[in-house]
């Protein structure tokens, strides 16, 4: 199975950027440390980041004919990207949204997730570990395991 970790604007700054908020890993060991993860669960993970909208559309529109699902961390995009929301109401892949911090404890702006309407899952608030429990819910949902209203 291959599923897309895909990664928004600023996360390349992982461990510079605010470390308070985001704590010190890079999005290399992050990518490395998922992969290997994957790996223990039978997946083939790709990792891609980019810091332009118009980049992460093309991907999420290129991965209906290339991944089984995506697991995406849309920055600041979540908040009113409305693109990258149509981008992803427009393919057939299941995609998980993930967020380190919780969006939902921070400033008002971040409230609001405009992403969330159309993906199958919201995680935020974990840490690194959320891309961790993002994968093992794609593996579930994807194998029909659960329908996101079990448990």
């Amino acid at each position: 199975m291959k599923l897309l970790l895909l990664n928004g604007p600023n996360l390349n700054r992982l461990g510079l950027r605010e470390p308070a908020v985001y704590g010190h890993t890079t999005l290399k060991q992050l990518e490395a440390n998922l992969t290997t993860f994957a790996v223990d669960h039978n997946v083939q993970l790709t990792c891609a980041q980019s810091n332009h909208e118009g980049v992460l559309i093309d991907m999420i529109h290129n991965a209906e004919d290339m991944y089984s699902g995506i697991i995406f961390n849309p920055g600041a995009y979540t908040h009113y990207s409305y693109a990258l929301r149509d981008a992803i109401a427009s393919v057939t892949v299941p995609v998980i949204e993930v967020h380190i911090s919780n969006i939902h404890a921070r400033e008002s702006f971040r409230h609001q997730s405009v992403i969330a309407p159309v993906v199958k899952g919201q995680i935020a608030g974990l840490g690194l570990y959320g891309y961790k429990v993002a994968l093992l819910a794609l593996l579930d949902i994807l194998r029909g395991e659960t329908d996101g209203k079990s448990y």
